[in-house]
């Protein structure tokens, strides 16, 4: 069964990049930006950047919201991929690094979205999760895009 669904990502995804590991990196680069709209939103929410972030206070928390949801929809095919097909790996530090880390994005935006939703907390407590969130987005795409673009292949 997962044959079948592997084959049906790796045709999927092919059919618009040259291999499955370069659809990987693109996707990763894509979250990644989107990571960099919500750091962006997010301190013009909590007041900072008014003057870099001119988005009127009802548009940038849609702008916020829907950058958050493309971002995690992006790292969906990248987690599939990693997970089902490529599986957890101690090669080299860089990959076993890779490995821990993406063992806990999902971890941390669970936290995440369980404070958006939670008003009992100190207000200085969502910023650091948005923090650790993006900073393991980083360091992911780091290890592994960063890495692809610089040693294997730039391009599709």
């Amino acid at each position: 069964m997962l044959a079948s669904v592997s084959s049906t990502y790796t045709d999927i995804m092919t059919s618009v990049f040259s291999t499955t590991i370069a659809s990987k990196a693109w996707l990763a680069t894509a979250a990644v930006t989107l990571a960099i709209v919500q750091v962006l939103t997010g301190a013009r929410i909590f007041g900072k950047l008014e003057r870099v972030v001119r988005i009127p206070r009802p548009h940038v928390n849609r702008v916020h919201r829907w950058s958050g949801r493309l971002a995690i929809l992006c790292t969906l095919p990248v987690a599939f991929h990693c997970i089902f097909i490529l599986g957890f790996k101690t090669t080299n530090a860089r990959v076993l690094a890779h490995s821990i880390l993406g063992s806990f994005v999902y971890g941390v935006f669970t936290v995440k979205v369980f404070f958006v939703h939670d008003r009992m907390h100190p207000r200085w407590v969502l910023p650091l999760v948005g923090g650790t969130m993006f900073s393991v987005l980083v360091a992911l795409w780091a290890s592994s895009a960063l890495w692809y673009f610089t040693n294997v292949h730039f391009g599709f």
